[in-house]
């Protein structure tokens, strides 16, 4: 997918909503395990239901992993229903993966190639050369962590500003426009700074919802009448609001909710 068409579905749907698909087994309604693939039908579901409400899909892939090669077939299952039925939604593999040589090379094929998402979150612990293989694919994007949501960010990510140098060292590559970054929306203090030093990129902002993030400190933060380049994602709170035959109208009423507190503009 173009960022271009990205910017313009949000403009269009006047949405930032990123749905996470961050499927527990353990969690999903009673009722679907009728289905040989009960995981597989709570995503379809909820993404025939949403899918003009929203912008974007991201998959945690820990929730599909963690089920071995039955929950590895869910999550591809998933990333193929999203790519034929609905192109137009911008596609996230949440892996955070970060190696190096062929190791990364082998994970930027099974993720760009194979299952064919539009992008992937990358930790850069490692250096630069974590994130290189994921750069040359064209229309796929590295989603980079520089300020994470969790309160652990304030071990490593925050002394020293080590989130700045993150942020510096990336946008030294080359095509470094296609980069879009993590930004925890817990993370108020630091999001107009942040804005202010990425002015051009995409900013994918977990925190809200369940973790607490305000929305409209990240939307004043973070956009204004030119730059909505900014994808809010909503997992928990979105897609466990009900817990019955009618979890999927919960979920829209929670979708509905929160693009209208997005006020936008």
């Amino acid at each position: 997918m173009k960022l271009s068409q990205l910017e313009n579905n949000i403009k269009n749907k006047k949405s930032f909503l990123c749905l996470g698909l961050d499927t527990d087994i353990d969690k999903i309604p009673k009722h679907l395990f009728d289905n040989s693939d009960p995981v597989f039908e709570f995503n379809k579901v909820l993404i025939d239901e949403l899918n003009k409400k929203i912008v974007a899909v991201k998959l945690n892939t820990a929730f599909y992993e963690s089920r071995g090669a039955e929950g590895w077939t869910s999550m591809k299952k998933t990333i193929n229903y999203l790519n034929k039925y609905y192109p137009e939604l911008f596609t996230i593999a949440d892996a955070k993966r970060g190696d190096i040589g062929n190791t990364s090379k082998m994970y930027a094929k099974a993720f760009f190639e194979n299952l064919n998402f539009d992008s992937i979150t990358l930790s850069p612990y490692m250096g630069m050369d974590t994130v290189l293989e994921f750069m040359d694919y064209d229309e796929k994007y590295p989603i980079i962590l520089a300020l994470t949501s969790n309160k652990g960010a304030e071990d490593f990510q925050i002394p020293n500003n080590l989130y700045e140098s993150v942020i510096t060292k990336s946008m030294s590559l080359k095509r470094a426009k296609k980069i879009m970054f993590v930004v925890g929306a817990t993370k108020s203090d630091f999001l107009k700074h942040l804005r202010n030093i990425l002015p051009d990129n995409f900013l994918l902002l977990p925190g809200v919802g369940a973790q607490g993030g305000n929305i409209s400190e990240v939307i004043n933060s973070c956009t204004n009448s030119e730059n909505k380049k900014i994808l809010i994602n909503v997992s928990r709170s979105i897609i466990y609001a009900g817990n019955d035959e009618n979890f999927v109208l919960e979920a829209a009423k929670k979708v509905d909710e929160l693009n209208n507190s997005f006020n936008f503009k």
